[in-house]
């Protein structure tokens, strides 16, 4: 009988471990030159996902992320159509250069893979809306990823401003940035293209510009704006000659303003939300901390015990679980396509030196 009652143990843990290893998230990769890469292959060495493929063909990230996350030789492929030729993933995550993702949706999303890009979703609108239209004639996700969208501090407030007592959101400030790529010891791969004008779209006003657009879309519910205002400032042009290391876009609504400091030259790394009604702010510092303030001297710290996802690769397995549609929310299609509509509008305005109608 204990014998019996061993093995019946030993079935049902084994039964358990098999299915857990079903559960994780089938990813394939698709470039190494963004080092944001370096997220997902933590997750691949922590076990947290079942990785199926990598598509790159620089023989130097190939060595360095085989040496340092100990990919075996058979997850590497030279592009990803002969990846998706052999593997069939959950989700293809591309880590590429922005100008570069409507070539892999091409692929992708025909053979309905659904796609996540890291932020923004494209360097122009043109190409937006061909992957957007991609993704809707072949009924498949396309997602981007944004850091700040696993902040607990920005999820909370937006449940907060969107409670009776805040009102009607009159003014959004977003700063985000750091002391700049080049300071901050990006690799070679990732500064190569990140300050190229064509395949990064620009430099600090497509890099950081993007999450203050897309926070406030999401917070305008979707709403276009109806104007964009843009100045771009190259603050040091022997650094970066080629791009603007600074912007400021201000994003006009009909009832609110948005105001977006994007920059390579903080002196600190930053990524900050405010949000003003008629009464009281928000004002999320960080990830971890919400402020309300009623007047400039009384502030209250806001309890964050409501928690989004963790991070992209806990809402993708919410999103094919179908705990979530990702209709309106910061990953969403719809959200994006108007995030890149405000960056291309703001080159425009910083180029003209006028205010762009949209």
């Amino acid at each position: 009988m204990k014998t019996k009652l061993t093995y019946l143990i030993i079935i049902l843990v084994l039964g358990f471990q098999q299915n857990q290893a079903q559960e994780k998230l089938k990813v394939a990769v698709v470039g190494l030159n963004h080092d944001h890469a370096h997220g997902i292959m933590n997750a691949f060495r922590n076990d947290r996902i079942q990785l199926l493929g990598i598509a790159e063909n620089d023989p130097d990230l190939i060595a360095r992320y085989k040496k340092d996350y100990q990919v075996p030789d058979n997850l590497f492929f030279p592009d990803t159509k002969t990846m998706l030729n052999q593997v069939t993933p959950q989700v293809v995550m591309a880590y590429n250069p922005i100008n570069e993702h409507v070539d892999v949706a091409e692929i992708c999303l025909p053979m309905k893979i659904p796609l996540m890009v890291e932020k923004p979703l494209a360097t122009t609108v043109a190409d937006a809306q061909k992957m957007a239209k991609l993704s809707r004639d072949n009924d498949t996700h396309l997602l981007t990823n944004f850091e700040t969208t696993w902040y607990a501090s920005n999820q909370k407030l937006k449940t907060l401003v969107g409670e009776s007592d805040f009102g009607k959101i009159t003014k959004m400030i977003a700063k985000d940035g750091h002391e700049g790529p080049k300071e901050i010891g990006c690799s070679k791969e990732f500064l190569a293209w990140l300050t190229d004008p064509v395949k990064n779209g620009g430099g600090a006003v497509m890099d950081f510009g993007c999450y203050g657009a897309n926070l406030m879309t999401w917070l305008q519910n979707g709403k276009r704006p109806i104007a964009v205002t843009a100045v771009t400032k190259h603050l040091k042009p022997d650094v970066y000659p080629k791009v603007d290391d600074d912007a400021t876009i201000m994003v006009e609504y009909d009832d609110a303003i948005g105001i977006i400091e994007a920059s390579w030259d903080w002196s600190y790394s930053i990524k900050s939300l405010q949000v003003y009604g008629s009464e009281s702010s928000y004002h999320a510092p960080n990830g971890k901390t919400l402020v309300k303030n009623t007047n400039p001297v009384e502030s209250e710290s806001i309890s964050l015990n409501e928690e989004y996802y963790q991070d992209h690769i806990a809402y993708l397995e919410a999103v094919f679980a179908g705990k979530v549609n990702p209709e309106n929310d910061l990953s969403s299609l719809s959200n994006n396509l108007i995030v890149v509509e405000i960056l291309e509008a703001a080159k425009k305005s910083a180029e003209a030196g006028k205010r762009i109608e949209l």
